[in-house]
């Protein structure tokens, strides 16, 4: 067991091999070895900490990562392919705007790579098919552009509009 320390002091007991999924946590102990150090991450507070260990808790024990795109082209390119995901990962990602936010930080900055595929991958998806008013009113994000300015970049970016 390793003790972690949250952004708002409070400390968590949590298996070794579940927390070494992260790479930050796996350099931290390797660097103060055996010791009952407690690890400090202040940039993660407790519940988000708490949905990080559930997902590392849940993919240790059924060893398998979330689903990620494969193959590629004939020339060696990635092929562009839809991602599925799984029932749990789907639910686990279930969560207001603002916690997933903090869970995509939280795999950033724990160094979490499947978790911020996961993470992104469902921000994508709310995104996906949308017209960019409809990205402004599901994010909150005001619009800077006149309507002028708007129509100029539209035309400036056509060829990227697919038909």
């Amino acid at each position: 067991m390793i003790r972690i320390r949250t952004s708002e002091g409070m400390e968590l007991e949590v298996e070794r091999e579940i927390m070494e999924q992260s790479m930050l946590i796996k350099g931290l102990l390797e660097d103060v070895g055996h010791s009952n150090a407690v690890l400090p991450l202040p940039n993660v507070s407790g519940p988000i900490l708490a949905k990080v260990i559930e997902y590392c808790r849940h993919h240790q024990l059924h060893n398998r990562r979330p689903a990620g795109p494969s193959g590629s082209t004939p020339d060696g390119t990635p092929a562009r392919q839809t991602i599925t995901l799984g029932d749990w990962d789907r639910e686990f990602c279930n969560v207001d705007q603002g916690a997933l936010y903090e869970l995509i930080l939280a795999a950033n900055y724990l160094d979490i790579k499947p978790l911020l595929d996961l993470t992104c991958l469902t921000v994508a998806n709310m995104i996906k098919g949308k017209m960019p008013d409809e990205i402004r009113r599901t994010f909150n994000v005001k619009n800077d552009f006149t309507p002028e300015e708007e129509e100029a970049v539209r035309k400036e970016n056509e060829w990227c509009e697919d038909r």
